[in-house]
């Protein structure tokens, strides 16, 4: 006697869509994709993706989770001429409390356009023939209750055709516009709390031919912003990408946008809080024009609180929490998230329990980027916050206290900065900060003082000469 196939229904082909794809394949006979855009068959731009254009860290905690469900992604990217860069080792970076002494490399994450990146797992993918992709396809509706889905309706975008999938199980996705609360509406399903908190962010980016001398290797350089600063935050990141190119992001809280013209650009690079980055840039050349992006709230969905809520449903990445995109967190997040559904799935695949432990486990498993972004973006002026969250009211003190202190101390204490890069990477979690270990380096503090100047070798020094 034969038994139907099984089958999952991914929204949204981006990244985290993908790798849910390989995640469910996993468990289930067939996978279906579906995307409004004509994805491309290669690493090029693409509509659906706007803040591509714009600089992307995958972090060592996601980027072991990629390699995990597509063995062999990371070597495919660095010989597509992506760059591993260690941390701290290989990054000059000014921090809001300094400059960060280059220790030897403890974590890294892997620096790459986000085309080629978005390629690279897409194209392993969709190798499986029993993942489907439908291009220019929209959702429609859900079909089923608030207890459990038996499928959706999709629409392609060029006939206005609608067809109906069964799924056994469905995952939103779509990104930050993502419409999964109208969708559940009709069900029956409750409004979910949201938290917000809008820094008013916003970004420029240009990509520019780097140095020869650097275009092999090179040191990411970022300068941050001084939230404790009560002024708007001005920051700028260097980051070496393939094809012998730096991509610039510069970035600026409400009253400090950065401008998206040549000049304002080149400008605002050089009024930051030291001027390396717009030194740097004197050195190379610009390819393409300046791009903007605005869409950088740090925003989480509460699904996981809901008391009604599908068995077979579920939602991670940036449709269910997105951050600004300054700390870089988005797509590690994201893999962290897949990684969770990949073991709720081992354990609870058919159950009534399915969803609603996923949710909940991806809610902790967002936790830390979230709080690691919220809890700065509240200081600069004029953020809009709107989150019951306790840790940005009434905790938001101790909690700043201690982190200047692992901040400070962290820029030249070896311990403290292994400890902080992990956490930084999402490799580790935030509470390891509170190890023995840790808290006794704060309470002994570094053994030297923090660099006062950027902590360039003699090689990266002769580009600025």
């Amino acid at each position: 006697m034969s038994t139907k196939p099984s089958h999952g229904a991914v929204i949204g082909g981006g990244l985290a869509g993908m790798l849910t794809a390989r995640a469910l394949r996993r468990h289930l006979d067939r996978v279906t994709v579906i995307d409004r855009d004509d994805l491309p068959d290669g690493p090029e731009p693409r509509k659906g993706v706007p803040q591509a254009r714009h600089a992307h860290l995958l972090w060592s905690g996601g980027a072991r989770i990629v390699e995990s469900l597509l063995p062999g992604t990371l070597d495919r990217l660095r010989a597509a001429g992506a760059h591993r860069i260690g941390v701290p080792s290989d990054m000059v970076n000014l921090s809001p409390y300094g400059w960060q002494r280059r220790f030897p490399g403890t974590q890294f994450l892997i620096a790459a356009d986000r085309p080629l990146l978005d390629w690279t797992v897409r194209d392993q993918v969709l190798a499986d023939d029993a993942v489907t992709l439908l291009g220019r396809t929209e959702m429609h509706a859900l079909r089923g209750t608030a207890r459990h889905l038996d499928g959706i309706g999709v629409r392609d975008l060029d006939s206005g055709e609608v067809t109906e999938l069964d799924a056994d199980i469905v995952v939103d996705t779509s990104g930050r516009g993502s419409r999964l609360r109208q969708w559940t509406a009709p069900l029956g399903v409750p409004e979910p709390e949201e938290d917000v908190v809008d820094s008013g962010i916003t970004y420029s980016t240009r990509i520019y031919r780097a140095p020869e001398r650097a275009a092999a290797r090179f040191p990411m350089v970022s300068v941050y912003a001084d939230y404790r600063a009560g002024e708007p935050g001005r920051s700028g990141l260097i980051l070496p990408i393939d094809d012998g190119r730096w991509i610039v992001t510069l970035s600026g809280t409400r009253g400090a946008e950065p401008p998206t013209d040549g000049p304002g650009f080149t400008a605002f690079a050089e009024g930051l809080r030291h001027p390396l980055v717009g030194e740097l840039l004197a050195t190379a050349e610009p390819e393409g024009p300046v791009r903007g992006s605005r869409s950088t709230a740090n925003r989480r969905i509460h699904y996981d609180r809901l008391d009604r809520w599908p068995d077979n449903l579920v939602v991670l990445g940036d449709a269910l929490a997105g951050f600004n995109p300054v700390y870089g967190h988005g797509m590690s997040a994201a893999a962290r998230s897949v990684a969770v559904l990949d073991r709720t799935l081992r354990r609870h695949r058919g159950g009534p329990d399915l969803a609603t432990t996923a949710l909940r486990r991806i809610a902790e498993a967002v936790d830390d980027p979230w709080i690691l972004a919220a809890s700065q973006d509240v200081f600069y002026p004029g953020c809009r916050v709107e989150a019951k969250d306790p840790r940005l009211s009434e905790e938001l003190n101790s909690r700043q206290e201690f982190s200047e202190r692992v901040g400070t101390v962290g820029l030249s204490d070896p311990v403290v900065s292994a400890v902080s890069a992990g956490v930084t990477t999402l490799a580790a979690p935030v509470a390891s900060l509170q190890s023995p270990a840790v808290l006794n380096a704060l309470r002994t503090g570094p053994a030297q003082p923090p660099p006062t100047e950027p902590p360039l070798t003699a090689e990266e020094r002769a580009l600025l000469r």
